[in-house]
């Protein structure tokens, strides 16, 4: 068995989590992952089964992705999403007029920081493990691409936030290498109002979608086989996909 295969990743578990369990049931160790999503995220993974697929899954790696995500506004967090504590602000949410003119700034090429928790290695460390140790590292900013950016739904307050949050629901359709969490992060400082990322999935990665995929606790050899793209017919995908930059 060799070809690509489109992963609806869980929420709750680590991408590596989602390899370890293609291999219990595949019983191949040759599987690979063409892009990492935080452990509190879902949606689409894309994963290369035995060698001939693997070797090829660094053309896959830069493509553009659309995302759903929300965003709690009126608090902020250390991890820019809510697995670590929340620090609420007591401050009065603007109106959605003014939060859709924020995020329109967004739009374009931008100069985006990382955050302090991420998987960045700088001088040979782990931010992540740096901030969890208390030596947290800020990263140089990088140039990330937004291409859509837009509130898909009215902002909510809800019984379980503190008085002033409220959830927005948004859509954003970005680059490579483009930080959700750092989005929400820099969305609440303009509102200065604070954001973190509350939930997050993956609908898109260049010419794959969602649709596509297959549910992880549906995994079986059987299952796998009906969704498995050979590596010769996904480069041609990758190939014959306009990047939105052009």
């Amino acid at each position: 068995m060799e070809g690509l295969i489109l992963i609806d990743k869980p929420k709750g578990i680590s991408s590596h989590a989602v390899i370890n369990t293609l291999r219990r049931v595949l019983l191949i160790k040759r599987i690979g992952h063409a892009g990492t999503l935080d452990p509190f995220a879902s949606g689409l993974l894309l994963c290369g089964i035995s060698r001939g697929a693997t070797k090829h899954l660094g053309v896959f790696v830069g493509l553009d992705k659309i995302y759903e995500a929300t965003f709690v506004l009126g608090g902020t967090t250390p991890t820019d999403d809510k697995m670590s504590e929340i620090t609420w602000q007591n401050t009065e949410i603007p109106p959605d007029d003014v939060i859709i003119n924020k995020i329109q700034t967004f739009l374009g090429t931008i100069d985006q920081v990382p955050p302090t928790f991420s998987a960045i290695q700088i001088g040979g460390k782990r931010l992540y493990k740096e901030a969890r140790a208390g030596r947290p590292i800020i990263p140089p900013s990088r140039k990330t691409h937004i291409y859509a950016f837009e509130l898909l739904e009215e902002s909510q307050k809800a019984p379980d936030l503190a008085e002033h949050a409220k959830r927005i629901k948004v859509k954003i359709h970005c680059s490579s290498g483009t930080y959700i969490r750092s989005l929400a992060r820099d969305l609440g400082v303009l509102l200065n109002v604070g954001s973190y990322v509350e939930s997050l999935r993956r609908l898109t990665i260049g010419p794959f979608s969602i649709e596509q995929s297959l549910a992880l606790s549906e995994a079986s050899i059987e299952s796998i086989s009906t969704h498995l793209i050979s590596s010769e017919k996904a480069i041609l995908q990758r190939t014959n996909y306009s990047d939105p930059k052009r």
